[in-house]
């Protein structure tokens, strides 16, 4: 759901549609009785209209992952009816505003580590190396997120992020664990896991998707785990979440939305939140081949079911959309579970400088979205 965002540096939005054709001024406009200041100072985008859609499917696949978190995979949403607390909470992490852990703002400024601009269109895998980044910052949602690498899915190293130990439990050599260790030896039995957004990021063609990988990429929507895929065509991000025969059923960001803000009853104003229109399709052949997949594990026996899926239905194959592997492949750098970095300031103030940045290692951005 592409919406106008609130300005950066609380810059307040008027009539939307002819901003830009209002003089650059401190003064102030006078609208029917009331003053409003056109600016109170910032340079940032007052729109991410035309650059922001993969964001925004971006933030379409992990409120779904949060609902799955809170609520359950079942629960449903009804206008007008009054909902859980726990909805609210959610809504409130995707407000426009600097703020809100996984607002516009905060993952255009976390792309600027990504090497993207702020306003320059983002790539699936860049996306989700954000969320990755900004799910640090997150104590309530408390997800681990992980985002395969070579088309490849390692048990080990998944299990090392999500089996947490109660700190200062000892593993069965007698070692404590720590806030900085607990994840790290599997052979322990999880006493409690934290649940997973797994990411996998894939290329399946060169200009267009090879009609190999169709029916695996079907077989994942109709996994209890799924949470659809990012994708699209060049310059077009969509949010697919299912298929019809050789269609896929996707959500269209481009609707542009009014700012919504938490009202002073403390709620948000849930309407432009949800589909304004029915569900599109279009031909799976169709497809940009560079997408992610999404899936949401809440406890280690979701992720244990997810394994034997893919072994059963993605691995078959002659030619496999991806790997699943039990160990860490030894010619690739050692797993480390990633971690907030060590500062001071919350997310929000973390980013606001592209300078701390540098605590992050970058990710290769393999698979953008043709844009020729």
């Amino acid at each position: 759901m592409e919406s106008v965002m609130s300005k950066y540096e609380n810059q307040i939005l008027i009539f939307p549609d002819y901003l830009e054709e209002f003089p650059d001024t401190d003064e102030l406009v006078w609208i029917l009785g009331k003053q409003h200041p056109l600016k109170t100072g910032g340079t940032g985008p007052s729109s991410d209209a035309g650059w922001g859609c993969m964001l925004r499917c971006g933030q379409m696949m992990l409120a779904q992952a949060l609902i799955c978190r809170h609520l359950g995979r079942d629960w449903n949403w009804e206008r007008q009816k009054e909902q859980p607390k726990e909805y609210q909470r959610i809504l409130q992490c995707f407000l426009d505003r600097k703020d809100c852990c996984y607002s516009i703002h905060q993952m255009a400024q976390m792309g600027v580590g990504e090497g993207k601009s702020i306003g320059e269109w983002f790539g699936p895998n860049t996306v989700a190396q954000v969320i990755k980044k900004l799910a640090l910052f997150d104590e309530w949602n408390s997800l681990a997120v992980y985002v395969s690498m070579d088309n490849t899915v390692v048990i080990e190293d998944i299990k090392k992020m999500c089996c947490v130990l109660p700190v200062g439990a000892a593993d069965p050599a007698g070692d404590f664990l720590t806030a900085s260790n607990q994840s790290r030896d599997t052979s322990v039995p999880c006493s409690a896991w934290k649940p997973l957004l797994l990411i996998v990021p894939l290329r399946l063609g060169i200009n267009q998707i090879n009609p190999v990988y169709v029916e695996a990429f079907k077989e994942c929507f109709k996994m209890p785990q799924s949470l659809g895929a990012l994708g699209g065509k060049p310059n077009n991000a969509y949010y697919f979440i299912g298929f019809l025969g050789d269609e896929l059923i996707f959500l269209d960001p481009h609707t542009t939305q009014t700012f919504v803000d938490i009202e002073e009853s403390g709620l948000v104003d849930d309407q432009t939140f949800h589909c304004l229109q029915s569900p599109q399709r279009m031909s799976i052949l169709n497809l940009d081949p560079s997408v992610a997949l999404g899936f949401f594990c809440k406890e280690e026996k979701d992720f244990d079911n997810w394994c034997s899926l893919v072994q059963k239905e993605i691995l078959k194959e002659n030619l496999r959309m991806f790997e699943l592997v039990q160990k860490h492949p030894s010619h690739w750098p050692p797993f480390v579970p990633p971690a907030k970095p060590e500062v001071t300031t919350t997310g929000a103030e973390f980013i606001e400088s592209t300078e701390q940045l540098e605590d992050f290692e970058l990710e290769e951005d393999f698979e953008i979205l043709s844009v020729g």
